[in-house]
């Protein structure tokens, strides 16, 4: 029976100093947005950022995140972004193409740039369920972005290093 030795599995670390972050944000609903931004920003000062060289990009809606997010991303400049965004769902069908394209959007463009694009677009039925989310009850959905922005960062980063060096063959492999 093969085991998995966790040593040799690549993860992320929780430090963020030397990584080069940025965050769309949504000015709509920011009464929920900017509660989301503060968690962000606590998170990557907690984990060595410094809030001077975060940048921070504000956007009329969650809609128009993925295309800035997509721009910010291809201009080499940063190792990880944090998409925030709350859409509430309303009386019409406006709410669901509004989630899934701004899902999809967010998703291909970190697909197609290869820098890692953390979801903090709230999708929620009520005003309720969103400030929940935004701090009381539920935790701070922002300050959870801000740490898988820091771990996804730093992944990418160990990847890219660790594809860069030689590997070495194993005595016996046939490759």
């Amino acid at each position: 029976m093969n085991s998995v030795d966790p040593k040799a599995s690549a993860h992320g670390e929780l430090n963020a100093s030397g990584l080069r972050l940025a965050i769309v944000v949504s000015r709509f609903n920011s009464f929920i947005t900017d509660r989301l931004l503060a968690g962000a920003l606590d998170a990557l000062e907690n984990a060595g950022a410094r809030r001077k060289t975060v940048e921070i990009v504000r956007v009329p809606g969650s809609f128009e995140i993925p295309i800035v997010a997509k721009k910010l991303a291809s201009s080499g400049r940063f190792d990880s972004l944090i998409c925030i965004g709350c859409i509430l769902r309303g009386e019409t069908s406006h709410y669901d193409y509004v989630c899934s394209e701004t899902a999809r959007g967010i998703q291909l463009a970190q697909l197609d740039t290869g820098v890692p694009m953390v979801f903090c677009v709230l999708t929620c039925d009520t005003l309720e369920q969103a400030i929940e989310r935004a701090g009381l009850k539920g935790g701070n959905k922002g300050y959870e972005a801000g740490l898988a922005a820091v771990e996804m960062g730093s992944l990418v980063r160990q990847l890219a290093r660790d594809r860069t060096r030689p590997t070495e063959r194993r005595r016996g492999s046939r490759t």
